[in-house]
């Protein structure tokens, strides 16, 4: 199985299967299409390894029926790989219309999202967790920033985290251990094409 190998070895007294081994935070940012979908890639893969995913939506509405979240279910259900459990707390994107005000339903469901993130990551409940959408959230000032990134820096045991969104604050891409910036080149909606099915959902 190919492993590459690191540039870099720092002196810091780890053995190396140690190292490979360490949890990582893992963010997808950018404007470009594709960073919820690398996330769900991902948390496939975890699927296959037995992980338990824990994926928590910011954004997406428990209305929305999408097709990684049917796929994922419908694998937890054979009992082959991990479990996967899904949380949404976003209302669609009609709420970037209210995005500024703090007090908002969505707002407090986005904030009761993030404590139930800090229970789990404190009990260890998963060993992959997808934040889709996180950084929207964090750019309105509904979760502080700091919080977040103190309780993914210091997060016990081997608990992977990827948190997607465009514009992820700095102290977040900081704290992380891999970053990908997804960029833009051409897109349908330029033409005036809207989503579709199996394509964006």
């Amino acid at each position: 199985m190919p492993q590459g190998q690191p540039s870099v070895v720092p002196d810091d007294g780890l053995t190396t299967r140690t190292r490979r081994d360490r949890a990582l935070l893992i963010i997808h940012t950018g404007d470009g299409k594709g960073k919820s979908t690398a996330a769900f890639g991902l948390a496939l893969r975890g699927w296959a390894q037995g992980w338990d995913v824990g994926v928590f939506q910011f954004v997406k509405s428990a209305k929305w029926r999408i097709g990684e979240e049917r796929a994922l279910r419908a694998l937890a259900a054979t009992g082959e790989g991990g479990a996967v459990t899904w949380h949404k707390m976003g209302e669609g994107w009609s709420w970037v219309q209210r995005r500024i005000d703090p007090t908002a339903e969505p707002a407090e469901a986005a904030r009761e999202g993030w404590a139930q993130i800090r229970r789990d990551i404190a009990a260890q409940t998963y060993q992959l967790y997808v934040l889709d959408e996180l950084t929207y959230p964090l750019t309105w000032g509904w979760i502080d920033t700091d919080e977040v990134v103190e309780v993914l820096r210091t997060r016990p045991g081997r608990q992977h985290v990827v948190v997607t969104g465009r514009a992820a604050p700095p102290a977040l891409v900081d704290a992380a251990d891999l970053v990908t910036e997804m960029t833009k080149v051409k897109h349908p909606m330029d033409a005036g094409q809207k989503g579709q099915r199996g394509i964006e959902w």
